[in-house]
């Protein structure tokens, strides 16, 4: 089974193009949407990294238990550092992770969205200024974001969403992280992979470099990609995560 996690603003639908590139049939794959991301926030959840964390974890067991064996796991942006959090936490439940975009670095002092939206009153501000939808696809689309891509996540950026995001960051101070999330970055798999756009403008490639550096892992450079490489280079990822998983 291959679980697929998406990341911050999108949903599921990230990942259309690359499971048709993969040819992946039903039941070979998951790609749940984070709770606030195109589906209800569940009563009590906290919308936190560690809530999220915990949430992935659910579903990374219900996937193994389905399967019978250990997953491959594939994240991007926020799903990218849950991905990596969630195999830390729970090394049985993983056959392979790759993440994309996005790693957990001390040294990385997040962008200026996240910082923004980790600040009380200037984040509700923020994202007061965001609720046109058209603005909104204009500035993905400035970022990085695929046209295409753009069209389907927009509408699903609603209040809902603005406030899971506000909350997420503010408990990741603005992706500034420490203490257990880095900590326990020994305990990753070994079996991992790097893939990363070169063009990204939120999380430059320095930081892939480096991460993939000091944990002796293959990294893979998309030129001429952003931040959402994994959507716009399919292909690429595809044949990519298939050399991952047949070593």
């Amino acid at each position: 089974m291959i679980v697929f996690v998406h990341g911050v603003p999108d949903t599921p639908a990230l990942w259309d193009p690359l499971i048709v590139a993969l040819g992946l049939k039903p039941g070979e794959w998951l790609a749940p949407a984070m709770p606030g991301f195109g589906r209800p926030v569940p009563a009590g959840f906290t919308c936190t990294k560690d809530a999220y964390a915990a949430w992935l974890i659910g579903e990374l067991e219900t996937a193994a238990t389905t399967g019978g064996r250990p997953v491959h796991l594939v994240g991007h942006d926020w799903g990218a550092l849950l991905a990596l959090r969630a195999a830390c936490l729970r090394p049985d439940l993983i056959a392979s992770w790759c993440v994309t975009n996005a790693v957990i670095d001390p040294e990385y002092r997040g962008h200026q969205n996240a910082r923004i939206w980790a600040m009380p009153v200037l984040g509700e501000l923020s994202m007061l200024a965001i609720r046109n939808k058209r603005r909104i696809e204009r500035a993905l689309v400035a970022g990085g974001m695929p046209a295409s891509l753009a069209k389907r996540e927009v509408p699903h950026i609603n209040k809902t969403m603005r406030q899971s995001i506000l909350k997420l960051y503010r408990s990741a101070d603005g992706l500034r992280f420490s203490g257990p999330w880095v900590d326990d970055l020994t305990k990753l798999p070994r079996h991992g992979q790097v893939f990363w756009g070169a063009s990204d403008i939120f999380v430059q490639l320095p930081v892939a470099e480096r991460f993939a550096s000091e944990w002796t892992l293959p990294l893979h450079i998309e030129n001429g990609a952003g931040h959402w490489a994994c959507h716009e280079r399919a292909d690429a990822f595809a044949s990519v995560l298939k050399t991952h998983w047949a070593r």
